[in-house]
C-alpha cells in the first residue's frame, strides 16, 4: 500500500484519503520541499557573496591601504592611525576591532546579521593575512592607491552589505543607525569614514587626511553602486492634464508601462483634477514627452528619479 508521508508530522496510507485531500497534501509537501531548495540555495548564494567581498576587501587593504598608510576610513583607517601611537600593528588592531564591533552589531541587527558577520569576522582576518604574507608591491602613487584602494573596498563591502551581513567593521555602526533612522547606508558610511580621516588629521597632518578623502569618497561611490546593481534606472512621472484618458492610453499603447490614477484638488482654482502616475525607464523618458506634448501641449508635468523599483516590469520579467 502506497504510503503518505508528512514532512515532520506522520504518515498514512494514501487510500485512507480522498483524491481531493490526497492531492492537497501531496501539493503541500511538494512545496515546502520547494522552500527549503529555495532557501538553501539563498544561503548558499549570501554566503558566496560574503567570502568574495571579504576577499575583495582584504585585497583592497592589503595591496593599497596599508602598504601606503592611506587613511581610508573604517577599522583599517583607524588601524593605520592607532599604529604609530600605541606601537602596535595595523594588523593586530584591525583585529581587536573587528571583534569588538561583531559584538555591538550581534546585539543591536540580530542573529542573521551575526551569523553572516561572524563568517566575515572569521575570513577577512584570514584573507587580510595571507595577502599582506604575500608582499605584493604596486609602486603606484599614493593617491592613486587611495583612489583604487578606496573602489575596491566599496566593492567588497557591498557585496556582504547585500546579504544583509557586515565585515564587521566600522561598517556596523552605519547598519545600526540605518535601522533606526533609514538613512541611505552608503551615506551613513561617508560620514563615519570622513570622521575618522579626519581624526587621523592629529596623527599624520593635512596632506595623508586628503589623500585619505579620495579613498572614502570613492568607497562611497562603489558602495552606493554595487547596492543599486541590478535595478532599473527608472523616473517617477506624474501628469497633470485635462486630456488624461488619451495620455494614459498613449502610455499604455507606445511605452508599454502601467499608470495609476490620483484624485486631486487645486489649491488656486479649487477644481478636481485628474493626476497621473507612471514609472518609466530612463530611456522612455524623451518618448514619453513627445506623446504628451502631441496630446497637450499645456500638460503639468512633474519628474523624479527612482533609484529603485519593485515590481512587475522592472525586478520581475514582465511589464506593468
Amino acid at each position: 500500500m502506497n504510503t503518505l508521508r508528512f514532512f515532520g508530522s506522520f504518515s498514512a496510507p494514501l487510500g485512507h484519503l480522498s483524491g481531493v485531500a490526497a492531492f492537497r497534501v501531496q501539493w503541500y509537501n511538494i512545496t515546502v520541499a520547494g522552500v527549503i531548495t529555495m532557501k538553501f540555495k539563498q544561503i548558499i548564494k549570501d554566503m558566496s557573496l560574503v567570502v568574495i567581498g571579504n576577499f575583495i576587501l582584504a585585497a583592497a587593504v592589503g595591496i593599497f591601504i596599508l602598504p601606503y598608510n592611506i587613511l581610508s576610513g573604517g577599522v583599517a583607517g583607524i588601524a593605520v592611525e592607532l599604529a604609530p601611537i600605541t606601537h602596535i600593528s595595523a594588523e593586530v588592531w584591525i583585529n581587536i576591532l573587528i571583534i569588538g564591533l561583531f559584538i555591538v552589531g550581534s546585539m543591536f541587527l540580530g542573529r542573521k546579521f551575526a551569523f553572516h558577520t561572524a563568517t566575515s569576522s572569521f575570513i577577512y582576518p584570514l584573507f587580510l593575512t595571507y595577502i599582506s604574507s604575500c608582499h605584493i608591491t604596486t609602486n603606484i602613487d599614493p593617491m592613486l592607491a587611495s583612489l583604487y584602494g578606496g573602489l575596491l573596498a566599496g566593492i567588497g563591502v557591498g557585496c556582504v552589505f547585500r546579504t544583509g551581513a557586515s565585515t564587521g567593521g566600522m561598517d556596523v555602526p552605519p547598519l545600526v543607525i540605518n535601522k533606526y533612522t533609514g538613512i541611505a547606508v552608503s551615506k551613513l558610511v561617508l560620514a563615519v569614514d570622513a570622521v575618522t580621516v579626519t581624526l587621523g588629521m592629529f596623527v599624520f597632518g593635512l596632506e595623508p587626511v586628503l589623500i585619505g578623502f579620495i579613498s572614502v569618497w570613492a568607497c562611497s561611490f562603489a558602495l552606493d553602486k554595487v547596492m543599486l546593481f541590478g535595478a532599473e534606472d527608472s523616473k517617477s512621472v506624474m501628469i497633470i492634464s485635462n486630456y488624461y484618458p488619451e495620455i494614459i492610453q498613449a502610455i499604455h499603447d507606445k511605452l508599454d508601462r502601467g499608470t495609476t490614477v490620483l484624485d486631486g484638488h487645486g489649491g488656486f482654482t479649487g477644481d478636481d483634477r485628474q493626476v497621473i502616475l507612471s514609472v518609466i525607464l530612463k530611456n522612455q523618458y524623451p518618448e514619453l514627452i513627445k506623446l504628451v506634448s502631441n496630446i497637450d501641449s499645456d500638460a503639468f508635468m512633474i519628474v523624479t528619479e527612482a533609484y529603485e523599483v519593485k515590481g512587475n516590469g522592472f525586478s520581475f520579467d514582465y511589464k506593468v
